[in-house]
């Protein structure tokens, strides 16, 4: 069997652009590190599932315009940019499954673990998860690759983070770990 890396959103208008997330750019090395050592490992595949929102897409309510398909808002920052044989899912809702390919890629591939880094724990990774969970998956999250969007909510960053890895572990049974923790 295989797992599958999923790199959510790591976006520069998550980074630097419109939506800008200062919570986010710690995880860029550890999510460096572990694409790497997923590259190199038989039984991993590397997948992006980015943003690449239309204008008629439901979340622009919410948040407003970011990360338009084709625009340099809705590439992956350069310090993670996808190499081949890395696989990119377009999305356009939080979840990574909903209305994309990555359900179809997890089974063509044989995955039967989802490792999930990036943005947003309390959000984007909270529903790619659950929709992994509810497919059988095994679902691991790293705790300091991923990031609460911190614009979003005055609550303490630390603390929203952890409540959103506790509802991970508590309804999904994901496993909560360090990077250095995951191989």
């Amino acid at each position: 069997m295989t797992t599958a890396l999923v790199v959510l959103d790591m976006l520069n208008d998550f980074i630097g652009g419109v939506l800008a997330n200062d919570a986010a750019r710690p995880t860029i090395d550890p999510i460096g590190r572990l694409a790497e050592r997923a590259r190199s490992t038989d039984d991993w595949i590397v997948v992006y599932a980015n943003d690449a929102h239309h204008a008629d897409d439901f979340e622009l309510e919410v948040f407003g315009e970011h990360a338009m398909a084709g625009t340099p808002g809705a590439q992956v920052v350069a310090e993670l940019a996808p190499r081949d044989g890395d696989i990119v899912v377009p999305k356009r809702a939080y979840s990574a499954f909903t209305a994309t390919d990555l359900d179809m890629t997890c089974r063509v591939h044989e995955v039967d673990r989802l490792v999930v880094v990036g943005q947003h724990t309390d959000c984007c990774c909270r529903h790619t998860s659950y929709d992994a969970f509810v497919r059988g998956l095994d679902v691991t999250v790293v705790s300091d690759a991923t990031a609460v969007f911190a614009p979003f909510d005055p609550d303490s960053v630390t603390q929203r983070q952890q409540l959103a890895l506790d509802y991970l572990r508590t309804y999904y049974a994901a496993d909560i770990v360090k990077a250095d923790e995951v191989f």
